[in-house]
């Protein structure tokens, strides 16, 4: 069914670009986080630009954009009798893609991990916790959030590709793999400048002390 391919790519797109960071800055602070720090319309210049509040409140607003869009393309797929699993997928692919390309506000987002990991908790709970947890440890390690995101992206394909996905929160069959790629690399792909200072050792580390 195209047409339920269509909508949800379409709604999907559009669920990712309402971009709480920007929205939220301007709102707290009176200025657009994308043009402080890093620039980039997501948690940690949030968290490095407006405060921990703001930043924590951008993080569940992305997580919860991947929930929702996940949750509407099941429900659409039940209604068109479509294929549920691949309706889930490109829901959580557009929504990132609309996180990272948002229509609403110059095609100029985040990185949508955040927006990734509420797709990923979404389709199978434990795969989006093991992550989760892989990603924070990596984080504390290098004290460099790019490198717990990069790190996460590429073993979500690995525990796909090795069968993690016995267990699926909303939809109980077809194959992840080829998502579970295409995801990694948007993840990675909008990562590359992060990646690139950290070959140049440049790239900003954490500070735990604040």
């Amino acid at each position: 069914n195209m047409l339920a391919i269509i909508v949800v790519a379409v709604i999907s797109y559009l669920i990712g670009s309402i971009n709480f960071s920007v929205l939220i800055s301007k709102r707290v602070a009176g200025f657009d986080v994308r043009q402080k720090g890093s620039g980039n319309a997501g948690t940690t210049n949030m968290l490095r630009s407006v405060g921990k509040g703001a930043a924590a409140i951008t993080l569940v607003c992305d997580i919860l954009k991947g929930v929702v869009a996940v949750v509407i393309a099941f429900l659409i797929g039940l209604i068109a009798k479509n294929e549920a699993a691949l309706l889930v997928q490109i829901a959580g692919i557009a929504v990132v893609i609309g996180h990272t390309f948002p229509v609403f506000f110059e095609f100029k987002g985040g990185k949508g991990v955040a927006t990734a990991l509420g797709v990923l908790i979404c389709i199978n709970w434990k795969v989006g916790l093991i992550c989760l947890i892989f990603a924070i440890i990596m984080m504390a390690v290098t004290r460099m959030v790019s490198v717990g995101s990069c790190t996460a992206a590429v073993l979500y394909p690995i525990l796909t590709l090795f069968g993690v996905q016995k267990d699926f929160f909303i939809v109980k069959e077809g194959s992840y793999l080829i998502f579970s790629l295409l995801l990694a690399l948007l993840i990675i792909f909008n990562h590359r400048e992060n990646i690139k200072r950290i070959l140049a050792g440049k790239e900003n580390k954490l500070s735990f002390k604040k």
